[in-house]
């Protein structure tokens, strides 16, 4: 069993306000809001990184998601929680910047999710017991994958969408900082 599902995190209102705590396997069996991140990392190149999560992974084994990614804990800021996700899961510290947040709906598991965008001139070092394996994508390698059913994460084609929206800065060509 998943030593996380044990775990107490947050759960919170449709303005984002912290109401409580509860165990997080209850947190999605009954779809409670709460809260998550996602990073985004690029290369030099623009190219993004994407993990394939472990297949010991309680939701969504063995699918494509983002580069890190996972729960806000209690009394931990969003911002707080990216970084700790890139370095547990990539074994990164890395400057991020906030891309943009998803509403909860089932695509993020009921919660609100906050993007962020790193820029990496090293190689990730994820860990396995996270991450089943890792690549760096081009902008059309990550949608082309994104729209396989049954490969990827559901959020994956949400972010690509924020990540690349126009105007907005994006890894995608290298243009990200």
């Amino acid at each position: 069993m998943n030593k996380d599902l044990g775990k107490l995190l947050p759960v919170v209102n449709r303005q984002d306000q912290e109401l409580g705590l509860e165990f997080r396997k209850d947190i999605h069996r009954l779809g409670l809001m709460h809260r998550t991140v996602h990073v985004l990392v690029f290369d030099k190149r623009g190219r993004l990184y994407l993990q394939k999560r472990s297949m010991e992974k309680d939701n969504h084994p063995g699918l494509w998601t983002s580069s890190a990614g996972g729960h806000v804990e209690s009394g931990e800021s969003y911002l707080r929680a990216a970084y700790r996700e890139l370095y547990e899961e990539l074994n990164l510290i890395l400057p991020c910047r906030y891309l943009g947040i998803l509403s909860p709906q089932p695509a993020t598991d009921h919660a609100f999710a906050k993007i962020y965008g790193a820029v990496t001139y090293t190689d990730p070092a994820p860990d396995p017991a996270e991450i089943s394996e890792g690549a760096f994508f081009s902008k059309s390698q990550a949608w082309r994958l994104a729209l396989q059913r049954g490969k990827t994460a559901p959020v994956l084609r949400l972010l690509l969408a924020l990540a690349g929206r126009r105007g907005r800065p994006f890894g995608f060509g290298g243009k990200f900082f």
